[in-house]
């Protein structure tokens, strides 16, 4: 393992982050374990980033995936392509938006990147609100609108950006209000936040729930009283929905869901669990947004025939076993597991979430600041006892992100909470 950590800083950049101070290097897994090179085993809590959805070696995805690789791998979408027609028309119809139009991506970054020309190109604007604490992607446009300097590497943009209040409920200048009156608050924000553009804006990008950010949200309904302003004026509404789509909230398919009061989002992206660990990505826009642009534009890897069976039989597998069912109801089960095993832990000082997609924010008990170096140390000891977390949390990555695969057995989830338990005692 030393050998190739050595080889692994040899030929790729600094910034590309390791989890563990002894990297580990994973082989294979199965269900809701993965194994390291060294032959042990671990329960995983983080799904490759939200990305194995289903299970590992679900064996409906590999089945899939190996008979379209032995017909065809690639063509691109100048022909013909049934898998991608099939798919989009399942992602259409699951969106909500009417009339729409699916463009797949290979990855979220790149969805985000897209919807971003989609919007700018139907409005004439570059201008852009997004939400502090946000996080949309690597790309240079992506980066111009994440709302976390941890995760921004330069200020340079072709974006003009402006963020609004309403991503983090428990911090902030709102956090005391009551849930109506922090809303209230927001949307006072945006409307103040709307005149000081020059010119109309062009959208409105926000995760229902923010990912790289720590998994917070706002109350229900926030974003549908934003659509309210945001109609008023003709900005779009994007919703981010890489991580918190095709159920793992529980509760809603998709986590625009629970802002749905003022209808459906003008565009959506989705990429992650669609593909169990392939590469796919996309943005639903109706077709008004969609059709917009007027000039050429293909996808060369999005849309892979491969990517696209192995994404049919992702979604078919998930909606057949009502997976997303499966985290509202272990997700309930861990999520009031965790902050029963938390109550007892000084250092602990939420745990949020819904479905399988909680966050556990780690603080000083002497200060009641962020405690990084308590995250890291939590997510080593749970390593060293079989579990896998991730972690994030606007600037200060004192959160550990708990987002196992949804087809997560009620065993598994107790073993999970159990050794996280233990984690925070040692740490």
């Amino acid at each position: 393992m030393t050998d190739l950590y050595d080889r692994h800083k040899a030929v790729l950049p600094d910034w590309l982050a390791l989890y563990y101070r002894r990297p580990i290097e994973i082989t294979h897994g199965e269900g809701r374990h993965v194994w390291d090179a060294e032959g042990r085993k671990y329960l995983d809590f983080f799904g490759g980033i939200l990305t194995t959805m289903t299970a590992h070696a679900l064996p409906e995805v590999t089945k899939a995936v190996a008979e379209q690789a032995g017909r065809i791998i690639h063509s691109s979408t100048l022909y013909l392509n049934r898998p991608m027609v099939d798919l989009a028309e399942r992602v259409a119809a699951l969106s909500g938006i009417p009339d729409a139009r699916v463009f797949f991506t290979t990855s979220g970054t790149e969805a985000n990147d897209a919807a971003l020309l989609l919007a700018t190109a139907h409005r004439r604007s570059n201008q852009i609100l997004a939400m502090r604490n946000s996080y949309h992607g690597r790309s240079f446009t992506a980066v111009g609108i994440t709302g976390n300097a941890s995760w921004s590497p330069t200020s340079l943009s072709p974006l003009q950006t402006l963020y609004v209040h309403g991503g983090v409920r428990s911090r902030g200048p709102y956090a005391a209000l009551s849930d109506a009156e922090f809303t209230a608050a927001c949307v006072a924000d945006l409307r103040d936040m709307l005149g000081q553009g020059r010119g109309g804006v062009a959208a409105l990008i926000a995760e229902p729930i923010q990912g790289v950010g720590g998994f917070t949200s706002p109350p229900d309904g926030l974003y549908a009283a934003f659509k309210e302003v945001l109609d008023e004026h003709g900005i779009l509404w994007i919703s981010d929905e890489v991580q918190t789509g095709w159920g793992r909230t529980g509760e809603h398919f998709w986590g625009w869901q629970a802002h749905a009061a003022s209808g459906p989002p003008d565009i959506l992206t989705f990429a992650k669990g669609i593909g169990n660990g392939m590469s796919i990505g996309g943005v639903v826009a109706r077709a008004e947004v969609m059709n917009g642009l007027d000039a050429n534009s293909i996808s060369t890897f999005g849309g892979s025939p491969v990517t696209m069976a192995a994404g049919l039989a992702n979604l078919t597998y998930l909606l057949e076993h009502d997976l997303q069912g499966n985290a509202r109801r272990v997700g309930g089960l861990l999520i009031e597991r965790l902050r029963a095993v938390c109550a007892q832990a000084p250092a602990v000082r939420e745990v949020r979430g819904r479905g399988l997609m909680i966050g556990v924010e780690l603080v000083d008990p002497g200060t009641g600041g962020p405690d990084p170096r308590a995250a890291a140390a939590v997510l080593e000891a749970a390593r060293e006892r079989g579990l896998l977390l991730g972690k994030g949390g606007g600037h200060d990555t004192s959160v550990l992100r708990v987002a196992p695969p949804l087809s997560l057995t009620v065993a598994e989830a107790e073993e999970g909470a159990s050794i996280l338990e233990e984690a925070l005692r040692s740490a």
